[in-house]
């Protein structure tokens, strides 16, 4: 691996130059600020990025990761052994024919949101609290208020790394259901095309109040979390089930089941990524026991954890 490393790392730098980090620091792009650093990191700022990406990757077979806001991310302690990808400034982009809005994978879904707003084009209310990019929340079909983006997406254009082209894919072909799309792997959201309705502002506008008055008042936005952990079971919350199992105020190290909400593991002074997956576990099993139903994560878990205690 180290060897497929040092070479991707020539590859890249002399497609790149300095942009390519190296031991980069995973800590500020992440909502949790835990975690080791990345072998190597980029951001991609063009199509031609992402066809050296390509060639990088086809070549050394290296591991790679994309990442948007890292709200739903939780990077091991030791760091990850590969080549962590993240959107830059120019894929942060809107458009707008109509009803239909476009933007690029890197604008932040409550920017868009307003965009969405000052057209009148209603549709977008439920994501304008959700810290995510619009690759991101796409790739994992994000949502909230009983809407996602499977919603509304009409199209959703990906480079795929392991084909080095770019492919536009309608949402019908996209696989979208709860929490995730069955785009290919290696696919990096690029853009996406948002079908739309005429709406009246004042209305989008008031939705959008209670969007971001909701998630202040049941959510702890103040500390350092991740947002959902698990996947809410068919027919349940996961909030509930964990509330109801005793796992509320459950803590290890320096992590902790938020008071809050149960569903939000928050990050204290002292904690690291161990620390939230053995919680994770404990939280998992203590469901497992109560009600014999397993919770899954709908964090991403990104470098080894093979190490963390069970």
């Amino acid at each position: 691996m180290r060897n497929a490393l040092t070479r991707a790392e020539t590859m890249l730098r002399a497609a790149c130059g300095e942009r390519l980090r190296t031991s980069f620091p995973m800590v500020p792009l992440t909502t949790f600020r835990i975690g080791g650093p990345a072998a190597l990191y980029l951001e991609p700022e063009s199509d031609r990025d992402l066809a050296a990406v390509s060639e990088a990757v086809r070549e050394t077979a290296i591991d790679v990761v994309v990442i948007g806001k890292g709200s739903n991310v939780l990077v091991s302690d030791l760091g990850f052994d590969g080549l962590v990808l993240r959107l830059g400034r120019r894929f942060r982009w809107t458009g707008r024919d109509g009803d239909r809005l476009t933007g690029g994978g890197a604008m932040p879904l409550p920017a868009l949101s307003g965009v969405a707003l000052s057209h009148g084009l209603a549709g977008l209310e439920f994501a304008v609290a959700i810290p995510a990019s619009l690759g991101g929340a796409v790739k994992m079909n994000a949502g909230a208020h009983g809407l996602s983006l499977a919603d509304v997406v009409e199209r959703v254009d990906v480079y795929l790394l392991q084909e080095g082209r770019v492919a536009p894919i309608p949402a019908a072909a996209a696989g979208f259901s709860y929490r995730r799309t069955t785009l290919p792997q290696g696919a990096v959201v690029t853009g996406a095309t948002l079908r739309l309705v005429r709406g009246d502002r004042a209305e989008i506008r008031s939705l959008m109040d209670d969007a971001r008055e909701w998630r202040r008042r049941t959510q702890p936005l103040a500390e350092p979390n991740c947002g959902s952990v698990f996947k809410n079971p068919e027919g349940d919350h996961a909030a509930r089930l964990i509330e109801a199992a005793g796992g509320k105020g459950t803590w290890v190290g320096g992590a902790a089941i938020s008071g809050k909400h149960a569903n939000f593991i928050v990050a204290g002074e002292g904690a690291c990524a161990t620390d939230v997956v053995t919680l994770i576990r404990r939280v998992q099993d203590l469901v497992e026991a109560r009600f014999g139903i397993h919770l899954e994560p709908e964090v991403r878990f990104v470098g080894d954890f093979d190490l963390a205690p069970r």
